[in-house]
C-alpha cells in the first residue's frame, strides 16, 4: 500500500470519527458552540502538523488524544468563560469534581473506549484510567437528584430506563409513549431532566415533544436516544449535548443522566 493510499484511508477514518469527536467535545464543555470550537481546533492542529496524531494508535484514539491535549491546555480558561452553558450551577458543580474524572468517564462510557484506549488518550496508565472512571461514577451520582420524565414508546426499554434512572436516586415523573402524553405528563409534574427517544408510538417526534416542554418551562437538561446518532451530529442545526446510541449500555445511560443533572442544562435539538 502506498503512502498516498494510507493517507487517504487515514483521512476517511478521521471523517468517520468526527461526529463522535464533536459529541464528546460538546458533552465535555456542556455547549455545542464550545464543543465545536474544540473539534475545529483539533482538525486545525492536525492539518498544521500531521505528526500531532500518534501513528502508533488507532485513528479514532489518536484523534481524541489530540483534542484531549488541547483541552488540558485550555480548560482552566474554559471554566472562566461566561458561556451560557458554563455558568451558574454548572460552574459550581464543576469546581467540586476530581480533576480528569469526567473526561475519563465520558471516554469510557459514552464514547465506548476501552481502558487501554482511555489511558492512551489521557496519557495515564490503565490502572489510573480505571480509577478515574470509578471516582467519576461516585462523584457524579452523588452530586444531585431530581425528577426525570422518560419519553419512550418501547415498554421494555422504558422499564429498563426507569430502573436505571431510579437506581441513581432520581424520581420518575412518568413515561410517555407519544408527543401528547409527554406534554401532558410534563405539564402535570415539571421534570428536572428529560430522557427522550426520537421516534414515538404514533409516529410523532420526541424532539417536538421536548421542544413543547422547553417552550413551556424554559431550558432544562435533555438526553436524546437514537439508533442513528451520526444523523443528528451534522453541525447543520443546534444539537443535543447528550446523545445516546441504541442499543445502549447501562453505564452510558447512568453517565449521561448524572452529567446532564450535574450541568443543570444542556444544548437542545431544534428542527
Amino acid at each position: 500500500m502506498t503512502s498516498e493510499s494510507t493517507g487517504q484511508d487515514r483521512t476517511a477514518e478521521i471523517g468517520s470519527a468526527l461526529p463522535f469527536l464533536r459529541r464528546y467535545a460538546r458533552a465535555l464543555t456542556g455547549s455545542q458552540t464550545s464543543g465545536d470550537r474544540y473539534a475545529a481546533a483539533t482538525l486545525e492542529t492536525i492539518l498544521a502538523d500531521h505528526t500531532a496524531m500518534d501513528s502508533n494508535l488507532r485513528t479514532k484514539t489518536a484523534l481524541f488524544k489530540v483534542l484531549h491535549v488541547l483541552w488540558q491546555a485550555s480548560k482552566v480558561d474554559t471554566m472562566d468563560m461566561s458561556d451560557d452553558m458554563m455558568e451558574g450551577a454548572a460552574q459550581k458543580h464543576l469546581s467540586k469534581l476530581t480533576d480528569n474524572t469526567r473526561e475519563a468517564l465520558l471516554l469510557h462510557t459514552i464514547e465506548e473506549f476501552d481502558y487501554d484506549a482511555v489511558a492512551s488518550i489521557m496519557d495515564v496508565d490503565r490502572s489510573e484510567a480505571e480509577h478515574l472512571v470509578s471516582v467519576a461514577h461516585r462523584e457524579m451520582a452523588d452530586s444531585i437528584a431530581g425528577r426525570v420524565l422518560i419519553i419512550e414508546d418501547e415498554p421494555i426499554i422504558a422499564m429498563d430506563l426507569e430502573n436505571l434512572v431510579g437506581d441513581l436516586g432520581h424520581r420518575i415523573t412518568g413515561i410517555a409513549r407519544t408527543r401528547d402524553e409527554a406534554l401532558s405528563l410534563g405539564t402535570a409534574d415539571k421534570p428536572d431532566l428529560i430522557l427522550a427517544d426520537i421516534r414515538l408510538a404514533d409516529n410523532s417526534s420526541g424532539i417536538d415533544a421536548v421542544n413543547d416542554l422547553l417552550g413551556q418551562f424554559g431550558d432544562m437538561p435533555v438526553i436524546f436516544i437514537t439508533a442513528y446518532p451520526e444523523r443528528l451530529l451534522t453541525g447543520e442545526r443546534p444539537e443535543p449535548a447528550f446523545l445516546i446510541s441504541k442499543p445502549y449500555k447501562e453505564d452510558q445511560v447512568k453517565s449521561a443522566v448524572s452529567q446532564a443533572m450535574f450541568f443543570s442544562t444542556t444544548a437542545t435539538l431544534k428542527v
